[in-house]
């Protein structure tokens, strides 16, 4: 890729390996600065809505058995992260279930708007894509902050078929949030919301689903993990395969997975691309549910649009296929400063620290992924390989 730099602005590499406590120990060694950014983030923001640090500690400590019931070791895990950075347990937990946490008591209802993400997905199938493998990419839009709280995380398991190594970018302190595995499964996701969210609260934090799923030895085995689990609010997966066939061909399948607390709404690729940004599209899903999350982004409307036209364009002219240049291109789309694909900061108001923190570009089948800090200002990707 010809804009990758060595020299410029990156993400740390968090390396991990062994039993999940001396994982979470290494994890928290090694950026302790920046678990403490992560907390300290969304306790102002819960400050901000006057909820006290007991109340905040004691919604903490209520997540504990929801992560021991879904995985013992994610909480080990969780527990070695705050021994590491030497931060309360109560700290990494809020890191990790921040969603349920501010979402899900009457008193942290209003948090709500000033707390929705944004975010754009794209997957392009092998048989679509210059390169021949399948491309996963995605912008985080989100708070400023996360510029300083960003790590690339890299987990070894030994060369364990059935627990591949995986390789994601995440907030410091958090066990997930998008990246691949060393079986080819590749995994993105971005905010949706519904008239079914925050009823109840569910038995599986979403950032403990994604992890689950990011370790999944196949897509079969990442789907099924999903299907099983209930969420307490809406949100989006896309998920791919990548890899090479027994002759030497490289192949790759995705879906798109519209996710409610209590159903899965999916949708498969057209025209050998999917796209996805914050808003329901699958059409049994906006027959059963009323779509909230316009009245936060209504910006999602055009950046669907204008990405899916970018992509059937490319595929149109030239070549007829899709390069990591023009992936590139549709992710630094600004429409006129006007919310477009990629997000800048506003001079003021109530986004004026919300953008796109960084834009992701993954090729799973060659175990390597390119990240952009602060696309806004600087187009340079530096590599990550797994």
């Amino acid at each position: 890729m010809n804009d990758i730099a060595a020299a410029i602005e990156s993400f740390p590499e968090v390396d991990v390996c062994g039993s999940p406590y001396r994982r979470g120990q290494q994890h928290g060694l090694a950026v302790p600065e920046r678990i403490m950014r992560s907390a300290r983030l969304y306790r102002q923001q819960l400050a901000r809505q006057e909820v006290s640090t007991e109340r905040l500690n004691a919604l903490a400590l209520g997540m504990r058995p929801a992560i021991e019931r879904f995985d013992p070791d994610y909480l080990e895990e969780m527990q070695g992260i705050a021994q590491g950075a030497d931060v309360p347990l109560e700290d990494v937990i809020l890191i990790n279930c921040r969603t349920e946490m501010m979402f899900g008591h009457g008193e942290l209802s209003t948090v709500c708007k000033a707390l929705d993400d944004g975010c754009t997905n794209l997957v392009v199938l092998p048989e679509n894509a210059e390169s021949g493998r399948l491309m996963h990419a995605h912008n985080w839009d989100w708070r400023e902050e996360c510029l300083d709280t960003g790590i690339v995380l890299r987990i070894r398991r030994g060369g364990n078929a059935r627990e591949p190594d995986v390789l994601m970018f995440t907030e410091a302190g958090s066990l997930a949030r998008h990246g691949f595995n060393g079986a080819g499964v590749s995994l993105t996701g971005n905010f949706l919301n519904s008239d079914r969210d925050y009823r109840q609260l569910a038995d599986v934090p979403l950032v403990l689903v994604r992890r689950k799923m990011l370790e999944a030895p196949n897509m079969n085995t990442a789907m099924r993990i999903l299907w099983r689990t209930r969420r307490f609010c809406s949100n989006n997966l896309m998920l791919a395969q990548a890899g090479v066939s027994g002759d030497g061909k490289s192949v790759g399948d995705a879906v798109n997975l519209e996710c409610a607390p209590d159903e899965i709404f999916w949708l498969a690729p057209q025209h050998g691309f999917l796209v996805h940004a914050n808003h329901w599209l699958c059409p049994v899903a906006r027959t059963k549910l009323r779509e909230l999350g316009l009245a936060v982004n209504p910006d999602s409307l055009y950046r669907q649009r204008r990405v899916e036209t970018a992509m059937l364009q490319a595929i149109g002219h030239g070549s007829g296929k899709i390069s990591w240049a023009t992936v590139k291109n549709v992710l630094a789309d600004d429409f006129l400063n006007a919310g477009g694909v990629l997000r800048k900061p506003e001079a003021d108001g109530v986004d004026a620290q919300y953008a796109t923190v960084a834009t992701t570009l993954i090729d799973a089948a060659s175990h390597t992924m390119w990240i952009a800090r602060k696309p806004y200002q600087s187009r340079a990707f530096v590599e990550y390989r797994l």
